[in-house]
């Protein structure tokens, strides 16, 4: 219950967004990248390449309205496979010609497999949270984008319990525009 109430808050929280904007001409932009680092699963480090792409809607004065999904995969290391932590997210944030800055509520979804010093087995759950994405474009459409997110997941796994779970990347970014 508690889950369907916060998303549905956030929903109604988007669409009244989405509602009250003024009438202004915009562009779309689209973003894409991926990065390479390291992340927690439960006691242990793994290696995570983490493709990532947004489309986003910038009005004249520069408020921008944007989706972001960021896909960290970790290549099977133990025979429980390959890793997957995604988050999906919904931004509110202001777009400059070089710059773009927002943030917004985000929900991810995982299944991995994760170890305790005493076992291994494989984690699936659903977190809610928040993600903030600052993208800097510093030669015409290559850029850098570095975010972070906050979430809280659930669950009663002994290998991974529920829990407040932090991620923060950074990496190559390349913007389509349309004028």
């Amino acid at each position: 219950m508690q889950v369907r109430r916060v998303i549905a808050a956030c929903v109604l929280t988007s669409a009244t967004t989405f509602v009250m904007l003024p009438e202004e001409a915009g562009a779309f932009e689209l973003s894409g990248g991926v990065s390479v680092g390291g992340m927690v699963v439960g006691s242990s480090p793994r290696l995570a390449v983490s493709p990532h792409a947004a489309l986003g809607w910038r009005t004249e004065s520069g408020l921008m309205l944007a989706a972001d999904e960021v896909a960290s995969i970790l290549p099977a290391a133990d025979p429980h496979g390959v890793g997957l932590y995604s988050t999906t997210s919904a931004h509110v944030g202001y777009a400059w010609d070089s710059v773009n800055v927002s943030l917004g509520p985000s929900l991810a979804l995982y299944t991995m497999p994760a170890c305790s010093p005493a076992a291994c087995t494989r984690v699936v759950g659903i977190g809610l949270g928040g993600h903030a994405r600052v993208s800097f474009y510093f030669a015409g459409p290559l850029g850098l984008a570095l975010w972070g997110g906050v979430d809280w997941i659930g669950g009663s796994s002994v290998i991974l319990p529920g829990g407040v779970v932090a991620t923060i990347a950074a990496g190559p970014l390349v913007r389509w525009r349309n004028p």
